[in-house]
């Protein structure tokens, strides 16, 4: 791949991140932050047939499947910001789950969206002053 291909897909995961996750993401270095910026946000998330509500929910799957709370709190965090899912969504989700991946994983899904829920509505109530 020529360096200005580098740039562009550089440039388009940079700004599929940033709004993935609600807040600017800026370049960063090393091979590790080449391959999630360009590979995963600049060619997997920004394929066509998805929205990012749906990719994000797939991924709420496959992290409560592999038990990564600490990674579906930050896509949480994002989905509730995004407005792409409501606090009573993320409960649906974590009740949903608990019959797929289990009971305990579910419930601990259960509790971090509590959690997330928690602290996205003391920020709503916050801006709201």
């Amino acid at each position: 791949m020529s360096e200005p291909e580098q740039t562009e897909i550089r440039k388009k995961g940079l700004a599929k991140m940033s709004e993935v996750y609600g807040w600017e993401m800026s370049d960063g270095p090393g091979d590790y932050f080449e391959h999630t910026c360009d590979q995963v946000f600049g060619t997997v998330w920004t394929r066509e047939g998805l929205s990012n509500r749906d990719r994000r929910l797939l991924l709420f799957g496959a992290l409560a499947a592999s038990g990564q709370e600490d990674v579906a709190e930050i896509q949480a965090g994002a989905a509730l910001s995004n407005g792409e899912l409501t606090p009573h969504q993320l409960e649906e989700i974590s009740l949903f789950l608990c019959y797929y991946v289990g009971w305990p994983q579910g419930t601990k899904m259960h509790f971090m969206f509590g959690k997330v829920i928690k602290n996205f509505e003391k920020q709503q109530a916050k801006a709201a002053e």
